[in-house]
């Protein structure tokens, strides 16, 4: 292929465009806010079955609780009740004995039920202390998470608009060079990793990195000034300058 010197030199200018929209969009992929995000979007849903887990066990003692109470309601009424049979004195000694004893029975029942509801009370201030910090984590986690997802839009705005700005520079250059050049460029820029041309300089090509062997300096030097030249290892166009070494 022939194509001018001058856009040869100027298809470097079209490669460092390309360079740097590759970097944006590798950087976009790679933004640490992606993987801080999945982070904490993993934490977040850990956090969430754990403040189930741990409402469950405040709601499942509210309702030992509400059991317990009622419990006590129906000991207290029954109590007072017969209390107030005991106190009147009326009916037959007997059956008044037998009120003494249920009393007693009824006195001793209440102090247990109110033993363990004491006791339920106290196991539900541990569960709702132990929600509390769960929610407490929660929040702090959905907030730094509201505050990661600000950082990645941010940077994700200044990507897009170096994009634009690189695009932009981009359409007049390659629509400027030579129709058949730009389709052989973008042709080997997709095959290569993104990389179509490179200079060379000091004999080496600046896409693989490669000293030229003697044979193919004598086949660069002989070839003509507007005559595209190719790496044979890695196929890239290299663009000649009075620093190619050659």
């Amino acid at each position: 292929m022939k194509a001018d010197p001058q856009a040869q030199r100027r298809l470097l200018d079209l490669q460092a465009i390309d360079t740097t929209l590759n970097q944006l969009a590798h950087r976009r992929r790679n933004l640490p806010e992606l993987a801080e995000l999945e982070a904490l979007a993993r934490e977040l849903s850990a956090l969430e079955d754990e403040r189930v887990r741990a409402q469950v066990a405040v709601d499942d003692l509210d309702r030992d609780i509400a059991r317990l109470e009622k419990d006590v309601d129906q000991v207290r009424a029954r109590k007072e009740k017969n209390e107030n049979r005991l106190a009147a004195g009326s009916g037959p000694a007997r059956e008044l004995e037998a009120l003494q004893h249920e009393l007693t029975s009824l006195k001793r029942r209440q102090s247990d039920l109110e033993d363990s509801e004491l006791e339920l009370m106290e196991q539900r201030e541990t569960a709702q202390a132990v929600l509390d910090g769960v929610q407490t984590r929660l929040v702090a986690a959905r907030d730094k998470r509201e505050q990661v997802e600000r950082r990645r839009d941010e940077v994700l705005t200044d990507i897009a608009k170096e994009e634009r700005f690189k695009t932009s520079a981009r359409v007049p250059l390659a629509n400027d060079l030579p129709a058949d050049l730009v389709a052989l460029y973008d042709k080997i820029r997709e095959s290569s990793g993104g990389l179509a041309a490179a200079l060379l300089t000091g004999g080496r090509c600046g896409g693989c990195r490669l000293d030229l062997a003697a044979g193919d300096k004598a086949r660069i030097r002989a070839a003509a000034p507007d005559e595209v030249v190719r790496c044979e290892e890695c196929r890239r166009i290299m663009v000649r300058t009075n620093e190619s070494g050659l």
